[in-house]
């Protein structure tokens, strides 16, 4: 039995697979893109010119280990986006965010070509929504969203003591059982005073490397 650290260690070296030399790539946050990170250290260091980054915590390691990290706004483009779920379905749709950096990552996968997403079997779900909906929202409409999120089925909640790189605040919504994912997306992206939510069914990953005990998985 693998435990689910070594599937995130298989996931992580199959995404090695599909960065391209000499290039500027994207990665995101979070358990087993720390793993890709520390991968891409010991194989590929020298051979790509660097990386954007999706968060604080991502940048600070990617620097640990001398790889160049780049500012989205200085680079004209972005190859593959490597970053991993809380949840995907067989859409390829996602629910992501429980690092926090949602918003960040979203900016990201809308630039990059491509979207690898790397994930252990138990991420893969029928149907999103036994992960809560983590929600980044401007501190000032946190009651305005919540009650809205209320009238969608949702039981928002904030997440204690935490900010997002950005200043603001998440909640994060239980109880949501969401058949149709891109409309959901754009009802909470409409909110007022709602930065973005942690639904990538507009953006879906392109990829899905999938770790189980027989293999990793490459669906599309």
């Amino acid at each position: 039995m693998l435990s689910p650290d070594q599937l995130k260690l298989a996931a992580a070296r199959k995404a090695l697979e599909f960065v391209p030399e000499d290039a500027i790539i994207g990665i995101g946050t979070g358990s087993t893109v720390n793993i890709f990170i520390e991968e891409l250290a010991a194989t590929m260091k020298g051979r790509i010119k660097g990386a954007v980054s999706s968060s604080e915590a991502s940048t600070a390691r990617l620097k640990a280990h001398h790889i160049p990290v780049f500012d989205l706004n200085s680079v004209d483009e972005i190859p593959v986006y490597i970053d991993g779920a809380d949840e995907i379905n067989h859409y390829l749709h996602m629910i992501k965010g429980g690092g926090g950096a949602l918003t960040r990552e979203k900016i990201v996968a809308a630039v990059a070509q491509e979207f690898i997403c790397i994930a252990d079997a138990s991420k893969y779900v029928d149907v999103l929504g036994k992960f809560p909906v983590p929600i980044e929202v401007i501190p000032m409409a946190r009651s305005l969203v919540a009650r809205e999120l209320v009238k969608l089925g949702g039981h928002p909640e904030l997440r204690q003591d935490f900010t997002t790189d950005n200043g603001n605040i998440i909640l994060d919504v239980y109880g949501m059982h969401i058949a149709k994912p891109v409309e959901v997306e754009e009802l909470i992206n409409h909110l007022p005073g709602v930065v973005t939510c942690g639904l990538f069914a507009r953006r879906r990953a392109d990829v899905l490397l999938l770790a189980r005990e027989s293999g990793v998985e490459v669906l599309r």
